[in-house]
């Protein structure tokens, strides 16, 4: 048992509050100061135990193309210069790519990726090896696999590891015939299953959308009934007043992504009109070819930025509800509703925040300068499942070293 005293803790409602926290295994037991026997203490020393992020959209193995196509715009940057290098990886390189990927994530607070790519089983078997939380989504579309092995793998990994679920999905609409849509439809019905898929990331997917099928993504998402039972659009960024109130009565996740769409010129998402509506807002990197960071400080900065600029107002959005977006948000939206906050019965996926570095000082709101002037820096611990995978600024059992060897080896042979 782990006792984590002499600090502030991020609690269940999210005020700060100077109390212990007890670990058991991979269970929260003790919210509180009653005494209880411990293994271990892990003194704070007067930091910041809070719920880790959770990164609610990624392709963790894109670390191979991290500043190869830079300064394209999304479907020339996709078919010129992604799908071409993607079609040499091997399995084997999706494990070591993949694992590059959730060293970054560990350094930035996230103990948990909501991932989109092919070769699941290396990709599973490199998350389970180090330790990482993966919530796994389908990526299917008229090129790559199929809404048989989308079956397949939903009934596989969801009863396969405590570190691994998995979600019906696809990759768009722009990639993905009407018959197979509606596959994924019927997927969903069968299961009573959410639906996640890549939506409305640039005006040209949308004017394309409507072109063929007289709507946008979102409504025909809904008129196909993907989202009879919630799901995710990722980006969700050229949504309209309707799909707004789609995405609000489905109960669907808006998974916003302010890094990847600045830097790809795709747009702002409509994040001050969706919260107000009461739309689901969660926050993702998206991949390290298109961000090209997996930096969750980066993304919630940039969000609050961007929407002050696009509303002319810099009080137009709340960083305390961009906190919350990035840690509880996400986690729901991933259906992580075990491991979301730090309360009695939840799993432990905690990390710390060192506040004595100057970038955190003085102390006039906390939780507003982890947004505003936080960073990687300031990540001194991340554990995930209870276990402490990163500590003291140092990963604890992964072997960085070996990764970064492997990664670069990959690129060499495809690039």
């Amino acid at each position: 048992m782990i006792k984590f005293t002499n600090g502030i803790i991020l609690d269940k409602d999210f005020n700060l509050v100077k109390t212990d926290v007890y670990v058991d295994k991979n269970k929260i037991v003790s919210v509180g100061d009653k005494e209880l026997n411990a293994d271990r203490v892990y003194d704070l020393k007067g930091n910041l135990l809070m719920p880790s992020f959770k990164n609610a959209h990624t392709h963790s193995a894109m670390t191979f193309a991290r500043s190869y196509a830079d300064g394209l715009p999304l479907h020339e940057w996709l078919n010129t210069k992604i799908f071409p290098l993607e079609a040499k990886l091997t399995g084997e390189d999706i494990y070591w790519l993949s694992q590059l990927a959730f060293l970054e994530y560990l350094t930035s607070g996230i103990t948990a990726c909501f991932d989109m790519y092919y070769e699941p089983d290396d990709y599973v078997k490199a998350s389970v090896d180090l330790g990482f939380r993966s919530v796994l989504c389908g990526a299917i579309n008229d090129f790559k696999e199929s809404a048989e092995t989308l079956e397949e793998y939903y009934n596989l990994y969801n009863n396969f590891n405590e570190l691994i679920s998995y979600k019906i999905g696809f990759h768009a609409e722009y990639t993905t015939s009407r018959a197979l849509m509606e596959k994924v439809a019927a997927l969903a019905e069968k299961y009573k299953a959410p639906v996640f898929v890549h939506s409305s990331e640039t005006k040209s997917e949308v004017d394309g959308c409507i072109e063929r099928y007289g709507k946008t993504p979102t409504a025909l998402f809904d008129e196909l009934g993907m989202f009879n039972y919630g799901g995710g659009a990722f980006h969700s960024v050229w949504v309209s007043d309707n799909d707004i109130e789609i995405l609000k009565n489905r109960g669907v996740w808006a998974v916003i992504n302010a890094g990847s769409n600045c830097k790809l010129a795709s747009g702002i998402a409509p994040v001050k009109k969706m919260l107000d509506k009461g739309v689901n807002l969660s926050v993702g990197t998206d991949g390290a070819s298109s961000n090209n960071s997996l930096d969750m400080f980066k993304e919630m900065f940039l969000i609050c930025a961007t929407q002050n600029i696009d509303n002319m107002d810099a009080s137009s959005i709340d960083a305390e509800d961009i906190l919350k977006m990035a840690t509880i948000g996400s986690a729901h939206c991933m259906g992580l509703y075990d491991c979301d906050l730090i309360d009695e019965g939840k799993i432990a996926d905690l990390i710390v925040i060192d506040l004595n570095r100057p970038n955190m000082h003085p102390f006039n709101n906390i939780k507003k300068n982890i947004v505003f002037s936080g960073s990687k820096e300031n990540v001194l611990m991340t554990m995930i499942n209870g276990k402490i995978l990163y500590d003291n600024r140092e990963f604890v059992s992964a072997d960085a070293e070996l990764i970064y060897k492997k990664s670069q080896e990959i690129i060499d042979r495809i690039g």
